[in-house]
This record gives structure tokens, sequence and C-alpha cells, in this order.
């Protein structure tokens, strides 16, 4: 028997940061982010050796493999947690629900790992498409429908690059809750004004308005780097400067920020010049569209499936 998962990783817009408990909890957080169609694949094969008139072996061997490199600042690690543990479940029920219990055991897991980080990432992984997503005690999802006209607009002028440096996105954590603990004014302002920032852009996405959405992507990227020092560099900001010289309008960092991806929102008609310049400069751009199934489990047998995990590693 072979059970095989994947689940997508995301982009987020706004609110990143005020998904951890250190700050929801007592505050309540607010994020806005979408899963593109890159994603953490893996495979669960049950199997056992041919009879040679003894009792025969039996094993499971499980093969994990992902479309992006890890460190990307997508959310790759926790949607490889989500995606284990639904092979580990054998079996998801299609429900909402059920995805969200799957998204809240991988959480936890990286708690008891003692691994500090926020809930969006597994969230986004299970549930897929655009969500607003509120964070107390509980995490409350709300999916956004977003209007065609808006989501191709956002395809043409969204441009998504790999720094080619991964970063460690705990080290950052680290800083910015040190800081936060401490009540430094500037890192406690920008993360209630991150978290204002994505209450705007769940409004933004039901009025269909491309223009505010990508001045949202600027303002929280103005905030983020307000959080700590080490959440930008030379690097990036060099090629902040590139991208706006080719018609990049705003952009912030994926995730903790320090390195992985970056996001642009270029001016219309700009999305080629943004992404060709970038390349010169070179980095990774990532084509990508934007995906709306989240975790997605399937169950067949050997001789039934296709496809070689070791190839699809390199994709």
């Amino acid at each position: 028997m072979v059970i095989t998962s994947r689940a997508p990783v995301r982009v987020d817009f706004a609110g990143a940061w005020t998904d951890v408990n250190i700050f929801a909890r007592g505050a309540g957080g607010a994020v806005v982010n979408a899963t593109i169609d890159k994603y953490v694949h893996g495979r669960l094969e049950v199997f056992e050796t041919p009879d040679t008139g003894i009792a025969p072996d039996e094993g499971i061997r499980v093969t994990y493999w992902c479309d992006l490199p890890s460190g990307s600042g997508l959310g790759t690690s926790a949607a490889l947690n989500v995606c284990w543990l639904s092979l580990i479940q054998s079996q998801v029920n299609p429900d909402l629900k059920q995805k969200e219990r799957i998204a809240d055991l991988a959480y936890k897991l990286e708690e008891i790992l003692g691994i500090l980080g926020g809930k969006q990432d597994q969230y986004a992984a299970a549930v897929g498409g655009f969500s607003y997503l509120t964070f107390h005690e509980e995490v409350e999802v709300e999916r956004l429908p977003i209007a065609p006209g808006m989501l191709a607009e956002l395809e043409q002028r969204l441009v998504l690059c790999y720094t080619g440096k991964s970063r460690l996105s705990s080290n950052i954590h680290e800083e910015v809750w040190d800081a936060f603990r401490r009540g430094v004014p500037a890192t406690v302002n920008a993360l209630y004004d991150l978290r204002n920032c994505a209450v705007r852009m769940r409004t933004v996405i039901k009025k269909e308005d491309v223009e505010e959405f990508g001045e949202l992507i600027g303002q929280s990227w103005r905030h983020q780097k307000a959080l700590a020092e080490s959440v930008t560099n030379e690097q990036i900001e060099n090629l902040f400067d590139i991208a706006s010289r080719a018609g990049a309008r705003h952009g912030k960092a994926c995730g903790a920020g320090g390195g992985g991806c970056l996001l642009f929102f270029a001016e219309p008609g700009r999305k080629a010049s943004v992404s060709e310049a970038l390349e010169r400069a070179g980095v990774r751009v990532i084509p990508f569209r934007f995906e709306f199934e989240g975790l997605q489990v399937s169950m067949g047998d050997r001789q039934s499936e296709a496809g070689n995990p070791a190839s699809a590693a390199g994709s």
C-alpha cells in the first residue's frame, strides 16, 4: 500500500510575527497569507518481503521531497510536519476542521521540540488558499474569497525570488522576542502595526483594491524592519534597490526575514523587467501561481503508483 501526501508552502502578505504566542496570547495576532503551487511531498509505503516459508517481514518506508530549498521563508518546515502527520494518520477527512487539527498538531510538535515560531505556516499548509488567520489561545481561520480579476492581476504583478541565503529564523526570533519582553518601543509598536496591516488587508481583498494591497505589502516591510536589525541586511537592501529601479513598487521579505525569499509587487506591465533584473543580480526567480486545495492525501497500491521521489527532489 502507498499513501502519498503533499502540502503547499505559503507567501505571507501582512501580519507575520503576530502569530507567535508570546504576542498573540496577550494582544491577539492577525495574518493574511496565501498558498502557492510549490509543495512538500511525502510518500509512505507499507510493504512485506516475499513469503519464503517463514513469517514475512513487514516494514514502512517514508520519503519526503520539496519543490523549494529549506530556509526559504515560505514555511517549508511546517509544511513538512503537516505532510508527515497526515501520512502517519494514513487518511485525512477532507473536512476543513480535520485539516485544522493536523495544523494544530504540527505546531504542537514544533513546540515540543523547542522551536520558537508562529502558527501561520501550519494552518496555511493545511487549509490552502487565501486566509485571514487570527491568533489568541486558539486559531480562527477565515477563508478569503478572491475575485478572479484580482487574482489574475496579483499573479501578473507579484515576483518571488530566492536570495540563495538560507536563514535561521530561530536566531531572529530570539532577538525580536527579547526586545519585546524588555518593552523596546520600536519592537512593540512594530508588532501592533504589523497586526493592523493584516486587519486592513482583509478588507482590501474584499474590496478588490490591488493597489492598496501592494501598499500594505510595503508598509508591512517597513514595520518588519523595525523589529530588529537582523531582519534585513546589505544583500536584501541591494536587491530591493535593483527591483525598484526595474519597476517594483513595493516588496517584503517572506517569513522572519534575514534571507530566504523576497516578494515584490511590480508596476503594471513591469513583472518581466523586475524578474530579469533580479536574475541578472544572481538570485533565483520562482514562477508561481496561487493554489486553493491545501493538504492533499491519497491512497493506492504500489503497482498503480507512478513517479519517483528521487527524481522529483531536484525539481
